[in-house]
C-alpha cells in the first residue's frame, strides 16, 4: 500500500504523502521534447504510449507518492461532438455551442471509442507503475466544462457562458445533466481501467454566483458521487471546487468527496476550524512561491505542516506547476516536505 492510499484507509502519514498538480508539463525538458512528435494537444492526449510516457516522467525524476494520468479535462466535450482543438499562445479554442441546439449538436454514443486510449493510457501506466505509488484518474465538473463549451474557449469571467446559463436555466441543467452523466462515465471506466483515485477538477467554481452554488456545483457533483460509489463503494474521490471560499464547508459536508483540494486563497487554519477533521485536506501551496523558492517556498512547506499538525493531508499545490518552475525549485519542495536536509 502507498503512503498516499494509506491516507484514504484514515492512517496518518507524516511527512505528508506528496504530488502536484499538473506535474508532467511543459517545465519538465522531457515533456517539451516528446510534444515535438505530435501536431496538436489532443493527439498527444489521445496516443496511449506517449501518454503512459509522460505520465511518468515526473515519477523517474522526483520523489512522489503518486501519478495522475495525462490527459485534458476537455476529451470530454471533444468525445461528445464538440470541435477542440488547442491555439499555441492562446489555449483551448471549441466550436460555438448554443443551449438550444446543443441537444442535437451533443452525444454520449460516442464517448466509450473516443476516450478508450486514456483508459488504455491508465491500463498500461499501472503495468508499469511501482505498488507504492497510487495512479489518480480526473475529469472536469460539469459547471466548468459546461463554461468551456458556451464560451468557446478559456476567459477571465467567461461572461458569453455566464449570460446563456442565466438566460435559460432550464437548457443550462439540461447541459449539466449531460454533462454529469458523460463525467460519471468518463471516471467509472478510469476506476476500471485501474486508477485508485478519482479527482474532480471544477476549476472554474468560483465564478458561480452564491445563489445558484447548490444547482450549479453542488448538486451535479452530489450525483457524480452517488454514481461512483454505486459501482464503486470503495472508490476515493477528491474534490477541487476552486474558489467557492465558504461554501467548502457546504462542499464538504454535503458533495460526499473523501478529500478537499484546497486552493491558494483558502488559509488551512481556517480549514482546520470549519471543515470537518474526517476529511483530508489537500494543496493550498501557492504555486508562484514554487517558481520563486528559496526561502519563502522553505517556509510555506514548513508552515503548511505545522498548520496541518496531525490532520490528514495530501501536499499539492493551489493550482497546477506553472510552465516556468525551475525543476530545482520542486526538488527543494519536496526535500523540505520529506524534512531532509
Amino acid at each position: 500500500m502507498s503512503k498516499f492510499l494509506n491516507i484514504f484507509q484514515g492512517k496518518y502519514e507524516r511527512p505528508p504523502p506528496l504530488w502536484f498538480m499538473r506535474q508532467a508539463g511543459r517545465y519538465l525538458p522531457e515533456y517539451r521534447e516528446k510534444r515535438k512528435f505530435f501536431k496538436n494537444f489532443l493527439e498527444f492526449c489521445y496516443t496511449p504510449e506517449a501518454a503512459v510516457e509522460v505520465t511518468l516522467q515526473p515519477l523517474h525524476r522526483f520523489d512522489l507518492d503518486a501519478a495522475i494520468i495525462f490527459s485534458d479535462i476537455l476529451v470530454i466535450p471533444d468525445a461528445l461532438g464538440q470541435k477542440v482543438w488547442f491555439q499555441e499562445g492562446e489555449g483551448p479554442k471549441l466550436t460555438a455551442l448554443s443551449l438550444s441546439s446543443f441537444q442535437k449538436d451533443l452525444s454520449l454514443n460516442g464517448l466509450p471509442e473516443k476516450l478508450n486510449p486514456v483508459y488504455e493510457a491508465i491500463r498500461l501506466t499501472k503495468a508499469s507503475l511501482s505498488p507504492t505509488k497510487a495512479l489518480i484518474g480526473f475529469s472536469g465538473a460539469p459547471w466548468t466544462l459546461a463554461l468551456y463549451m458556451l464560451e468557446g474557449e478559456g476567459s477571465r469571467d467567461f461572461a458569453k457562458a455566464k449570460e446563456q446559463a442565466f438566460e435559460d436555466e432550464t437548457a443550462f441543467a439540461a447541459l449539466l445533466n449531460l454533462l454529469t452523466e458523460s463525467v460519471s462515465f468518463h471516471l467509472k471506466e478510469q476506476i476500471q481501467a485501474g486508477v485508485n483515485v478519482v479527482q474532480l477538477f471544477d476549476t472554474w467554481a468560483g465564478l458561480c454566483p452564491a445563489s445558484h452554488f447548490k444547482k450549479w456545483i453542488l448538486e451535479p457533483t452530489q450525483k457524480i458521487v452517488k454514481a461512483l460509489r454505486a459501482s464503486y463503494p470503495d472508490v476515493s474521490i477528491i474534490g477541487f471546487p476552486k474558489g467557492i471560499g465558504p461554501h467548502l464547508i457546504e462542499y464538504g459536508e454535503s458533495s460526499g468527496v473523501a478529500a478537499v483540494s484546497l486552493d491558494s486563497s483558502i488559509p488551512l487554519d481556517w480549514a482546520c476550524k470549519n471543515l470537518s477533521s474526517s476529511l483530508i485536506l489537500q494543496g493550498n501551496l501557492d504555486p508562484l512561491l514554487l517558481v520563486s523558492g528559496g526561502e519563502p517556498l522553505q517556509r510555506a512547506c514548513e508552515d503548511i505542516q505545522k498548520t496541518m499538525g496531525k490532520r490528514p493531508y495530501i501536499f499539492n499545490l493551489g493550482h497546477g506547476i506553472l510552465p516556468q518552475t525551475p525543476i530545482s525549485h520542486v526538488e527543494d519542495c519536496i526535500r523540505w516536505v520529506r524534512g531532509e536536509a
